[in-house]
Parts: C-alpha cells; structure tokens; sequence
C-alpha cells in the first residue's frame, strides 16, 4: 500500500467520479483505476460501488476512509513538525466543537489563532458530540471539545469548565419562577438531544443519582437552531447551558430559571487521541485554547461557567 493510493481513494471518493479524481491528481483515468483495482486487491474487498451515476463507497470503503484520512494528516502533521521546529509552528489543525459550544468559543477561538499562530490553518467543525467522539477516535480531528460524562478514557482529557445548566422556555410558562428544584424541571414538558448526544446522558445521570424520576422528554431534538425556534414557538422547554441562548435571553424572547437541589452541570473537557502524537502546530492551539477559555470564564464572558483546569 503506498500513500499515493491513499490519495488517488480519497479523490475519487470526494469527487464521486473517477475522472474529476484523475483530472485532479494529475494521472490518467486508466492509471487510476489500476492503482485502486490493487488496493482492493490487497484489502481483499472492494472499496466503491460504481454505476453510470459516478461511485459510491462500499461499506469497507467508508471504513478505510477513516483510516486513509487519518494516516495522511498525520503525515502531513509529521513534515510541518519537522519543518517548524526552529521557526513559528505551521500546518492545519482541525478542531471539533459541539452545537452548543460554538457560540461561546468559536469566534475567540478563531480570532486567538489567527493573531497568535498566523501561519496555522485553524479548520473547526461543529458536530453533536456523538460524532465528535467517533472522529475523534478514527484520528479525523486532532482535538475536540467533549462533555466528560464518565465515557472519556479512551482519550487524552482535560477538564476545563464547569458549566451551570438552567431550565429555558418562553415567558409565561414554568409559573415565571426564577428557580426551582431539578425535580420539578424534570416534570416540564421537556425538548432535549437524542442520546447520547450533549446533555442528555447527563441529565439522566445527576436524576439517577438523586433518585429521581427520568425526564419528561416530548421531542428530542439535537440541533441548537431547531431546538431554538421550538422554544420560541412555545412547544416544550430544555435543561440547557445560558449561552447557547443568551441572545434571545438577553432580549426577553425566551427567560431561564435556576435549577437546584441538586444544581445541575456539566463539565467541559478538552479531547485529544492517546494513541495519534500532536503536530507542533496542534499543541500551540491546545496551549491558546486553554489560556481562553480560562480568560472567558474569569471576564464573565462565559456566563455560568467556572473555569477548573
């Protein structure tokens, strides 16, 4: 297997077409079916479906584009390394953030790399944290910001935040309490992520351990947006963090009440594989992104949050 069949797979498999690939990496159509006619050949399965439509991937081939992606990064994470070693570090970082992380970190963050580290291409992707996990684990993301919910040790993992969750609807309903105890947030006609993504495992975990009953779930929806415009429509509440909402908070289009007894958080950890080295380039980010998020829990600027690392 040779890195230049990795990239002819990866062009066919981005372009749906074995000529837009070939056009794109530069080699003829017939040289390119012959490279990847070897690489099936060495797998023992093949990789594409082909149709008069273009190709498909196979089910083996989405599970070696994982793989394929994850071994060119690191080699191109290698030769910036080395490459940066006496100089500023260089290179591309891809960076995961779930749905309701991203309006809180992602412009500091993109605005810290780019004065800090100029010459690091800084590639965020948001993704429910079920998917964040999955490719974080296939090595397609250097790190990823993940909720520690007890299922983290297959990764490198810093705690960093605390983060207080509070029951949000739209005025006029939950009685306009500014409090109340998570039993009675529990009994509300709640709107919550499917498992296992976001909150939702840890919400059922604190109800668990205080002996209370699960949560009236009426709709699981795991998108912020959509998940935004059903409380705004009236059509449930959530358990939630302020910040994925502080915008419609703060202009009374939605208002949030204080949980206690018990209070209900969760803890915001910083990710990265045990087993894939950081590039220089990723390490510098890693280093920035936890001297951030340090500097927006203690201006306030992430509200209800406390930062732990």
């Amino acid at each position: 297997m040779e890195f230049k069949q990795l990239r002819y797979f990866l062009a066919i498999a981005e372009h749906g077409s074995f000529s837009k690939a070939a056009s794109k990496v530069y080699i003829a159509q017939s040289a390119l079916s012959h490279q990847i006619a070897q690489l099936e050949s060495e797998l023992g399965t093949p990789l594409f479906h082909r149709s008069r439509r273009g190709v498909e991937l196979t089910e083996g081939g989405e599970v070696f584009h994982a793989y394929a992606l994850s071994i060119l990064r690191q080699v191109e994470d290698a030769r910036a390394s080395v490459t940066s070693m006496t100089a500023e570090p260089a290179g591309k970082v891809i960076f995961g953030i779930p749905h309701s992380i991203s309006n809180t970190l992602a412009l500091p963050l993109i605005q810290a790399i780019r004065d800090a580290l100029p010459k690091v291409n800084l590639e965020l992707t948001e993704e429910l944290t079920g998917n964040l996990t999955r490719q974080l684990n296939a090595g397609a993301l250097h790190m990823a910001i993940l909720f520690d919910d007890g299922h983290l040790n297959d990764f490198l993992f810093e705690p960093l935040v605390s983060e207080r969750m509070s029951l949000i609807f739209r005025p006029g309903q939950s009685d306009g309490k500014s409090s109340m105890t998570l039993r009675e947030a529990l009994l509300k006609p709640l709107i919550l992520p499917a498992q296992p993504h976001g909150v939702r495992p840890i919400i059922e975990q604190i109800a668990a351990r205080a002996g209370l009953p699960s949560p009236n779930v009426v709709a699981d929806i795991s998108s912020i947006s959509i998940l935004r415009s059903s409380l705004l429509a009236g059509l449930g509440q959530t358990i939630l963090p302020i910040m994925p909402m502080k915008a419609e908070i703060d202009s009374g289009a939605l208002r949030s009440a204080s949980i206690n007894t018990p209070t209900v958080s969760r803890v915001v950890a910083l990710c990265r594989s045990r087993h894939i080295p950081m590039s220089t380039a990723a390490a510098s980010v890693n280093a920035i992104t936890i001297r951030l998020i340090e500097e927006l829990c203690d201006s306030g600027q992430w509200a209800d949050a406390t930062f732990i690392g």
